[in-house]
């Protein structure tokens, strides 16, 4: 499929916001298109502000750019961590699916995945409307580990830590993408099982365990 290169220019301008580098150079845009025609098209809708050779965001762009980022950054979690799509395949997926999912169609896959709050890789998936306003028409699939009833189980579908050494300390118990896990308190602090271990964390790092429900 060919994307719209006024897609792919406010898509990188939305990585380098994330970098703290705005405004970008002509340089820094992708190339595989008629640039200038992709400029002047942003422009005349009020998404970019084009000085010279920098280029920036203008509001009505910012926010088109972060649907497109929302929408690859979901795909990557549904084909890697519900489909079990390999990394490669699923990245190039997640590029078809940026350009085509409707608005109401991506908040039912958030929402369906729990909301998650990065992709595979670590990067923050922007928030929609769906997750500020909880929704009960799609029960979710993927929830915290701090979100299960107690006594059930899940598979450990992926973990978001704040930082790497809690997630060394995870993975040292067995906490890890596929284990099962089963909630056995919340207070005082979150008590769950990994295999034959009982492992006490505090509410925060349950708040970061993301499981798929229903494991036996």
């Amino acid at each position: 499929m060919i994307h719209p290169l006024t897609d792919e220019i406010l898509e990188r301008l939305f990585y380098a916001r994330e970098e703290r580098r705005l405004p970008v150079t002509i340089d820094e845009l992708p190339g595989n298109g008629d640039l200038a025609a992709a400029l002047s098209e942003l422009v005349a809708a009020k998404h970019i502000v084009h000085r010279e050779n920098t280029v920036d965001f203008a509001p009505d762009g910012e926010t088109r750019a972060r649907g497109i980022v929302r929408r690859h950054r979901l795909a990557e979690i549904l084909f890697t961590q519900i489909l079990d799509v390999d990394s490669r395949e699923a990245e190039r997926s997640a590029c078809e699916f940026e350009h085509i999912l409707a608005e109401s169609v991506v908040d039912r896959v958030c929402t369906f995945l729990g909301h998650p709050p990065q992709c595979p890789h670590g990067h923050a998936i922007p928030d929609g409307q769906c997750c500020k306003v909880y929704s009960k028409k799609v029960e979710p699939l993927i929830m915290r580990l701090i979100d299960l009833p107690l006594g059930s189980s899940g598979s450990v579908a992926f973990i978001a830590p704040r930082s790497v050494s809690r997630l060394n300390r995870l993975a040292s118990f067995g906490v890890v993408p596929g284990s099962t896990v089963r909630l056995i308190e919340r207070k005082p602090s979150v008590v769950f099982s990994c295999g034959h271990t009982s492992i006490a964390v505090e509410d925060e790092i349950g708040k970061e365990i993301y499981v798929r429900a229903g494991a036996s």
